[in-house]
C-alpha cells in the first residue's frame, strides 16, 4: 500500500494530483485516507492542492458531450445550515430560461438531502436520468450527472466521507470535475474567507466564466441574509467583489427562512416553489438563478436576471420542464 505524505505539509499541484490519484485508486488504507482528509481539512487546503486533486478526479471520470454554453450551478455542501435545495431548483429555472444545465451532484454526504435525494423524491428515476443524460441535455436542456455514474473512483471514497461526516477536499473537488466539462459555473462554498483560494484553484484549471460565492454566515450559495463574497473568474484570473440581495431587487431574509429537512420535505418545498409559492425560498432561488444567468451570458444585470428567472417560474416553464424530464426518464 502507498504511504500518504504528512498532511500538515502543503503539497504542490503536481504532487497533489499524484497523491489523490493514489487515493482514488484505493492504494492507501481507508483509515489512512480518512486521517489524511481530516488533517487537510483542519489546516485548510491550498489552491494548488484543490486544483491538483481535481485534475486527478477529472483524469478518472467518464465524460459526456454537452451543447455549447452549458452551465452548472452547485454548492460544495458541508455548510451545516441544512437549507432547502437551492441549486437544484436553480438548475430547473435556468434551464427553463433556455440555458442548458448539466447539473452535477450526488446523494447527501454531509447534509440531510443532496440534489439526487431531492430529485428522486420528486419522481425522477436517478438511474434512468444517468443513462439518458446526454439525450435529455440535448433535447430539453437539462440533465443530472450522478457522481457515482461518472466518477467510478469515488465508489471507494463515498463510504469514507459518510463515516467522517465532515466537509473535506472532496466537497471542493466535485464542482471542478463536471463530466460535461462546462466552462461556465456558479459554485457556492461554505467559507467566505476561502473564496479567493478556491477561485485561484478554478483559475489554475481555466474557465470562460465562473462565479465562486459564499454567504457571510458560511452559506454555500448566495445568501439573502446579509452580504456575500463573490469571485468573478475568467480564464486564469479573477476579481473579488461584494454582492447583496438588494442588488437583485430582493429582500433580505435570515437563513432560518430557507431551512430544509429530509428529501421528502425538500421535494415538497421545491414542488410548491415551481407551482408559484412566494417566500424566501423562491427569493433565494431567484438570486442564485440571476447569478447563473449572468455567468451564462444571458444578462449582465442582477435585476434583469432575477426577472428572467421569476418569469420562468411564473409562466410554468420550470414546472413543465421537470415534468418533461421525469417523463423522458421513465
Amino acid at each position: 500500500m502507498k504511504d500518504l505524505p504528512d498532511a500538515t505539509r502543503h503539497l504542490g499541484e503536481a504532487e497533489a494530483e499524484e497523491v489523490f490519484g493514489w487515493i482514488l485508486d484505493g492504494e492507501p488504507s481507508e483509515e489512512a485516507i480518512g486521517a489524511f482528509l481530516v488533517s487537510m481539512s483542519q489546516r485548510s487546503e491550498t489552491a494548488e492542492e484543490i486544483a491538483g486533486a481535481a485534475r486527478a478526479l477529472r483524469a478518472r471520470m467518464i465524460p459526456i458531450a454537452a451543447p455549447p454554453g452549458a452551465v452548472d450551478c452547485c454548492g460544495t455542501g458541508g455548510d451545516g445550515h441544512h437549507t432547502l435545495n437551492v441549486s437544484t431548483a436553480v438548475s430547473l429555472v435556468v434551464a427553463a430560461c433556455g440555458v442548458p444545465v448539466a447539473k452535477h451532484g450526488n446523494r447527501a454526504a454531509s447534509s440531510k438531502s443532496g440534489a439526487a435525494d431531492t430529485l428522486e423524491a420528486l419522481g425522477l428515476d436517478m438511474e434512468a436520468a444517468g443513462r439518458t443524460a446526454e439525450k435529455t441535455l440535448g433535447e430539453i436542456g437539462i440533465c443530472f450527472l450522478f457522481a457515482k455514474n461518472h466518477h467510478p473512483a469515488m465508489a471507494r471514497i463515498q463510504p469514507i466521507r459518510q463515516r467522517l461526516g465532515i466537509r473535506t477536499i472532496f466537497n471542493l473537488m466535485g464542482p471542478l470535475s463536471n463530466p460535461a466539462m462546462v466552462e461556465r459555473q456558479l459554485i457556492g462554498i461554505a467559507r467566505p474567507a476561502y473564496v479567493p483560494i478556491y477561485a485561484a484553484a478554478k483559475a489554475r484549471l481555466g474557465t470562460e466564466r465562473t462565479f465562486i460565492v459564499s454567504g457571510d454566515e458560511g452559506l454555500d450559495e448566495l445568501s439573502l441574509a446579509s452580504g456575500n463574497e463573490l469571485a468573478d473568474v475568467s480564464g486564469d484570473d479573477f476579481e473579488m467583489r461584494r454582492v447583496v440581495a438588494v442588488q437583485a431587487n430582493l429582500p433580505h431574509a435570515p437563513v432560518e427562512a430557507i431551512r430544509g429537512g429530509d428529501a421528502q420535505h425538500n421535494a415538497r418545498a421545491l414542488e410548491a416553489l415551481l407551482n408559484g409559492a412566494p417566500g424566501s425560498y423562491r427569493d433565494a432561488v431567484l438570486f442564485n438563478a440571476a447569478a447563473t444567468l449572468i455567468v451564462a451570458g444571458k444578462t449582465e444585470d442582477w435585476v434583469e436576471g432575477t426577472e428572467l428567472a421569476r418569469e420562468a417560474i411564473g409562466s410554468g416553464r420550470a414546472r413543465a420542464l421537470l415534468a418533461d424530464w421525469i417523463e423522458m426518464t421513465r
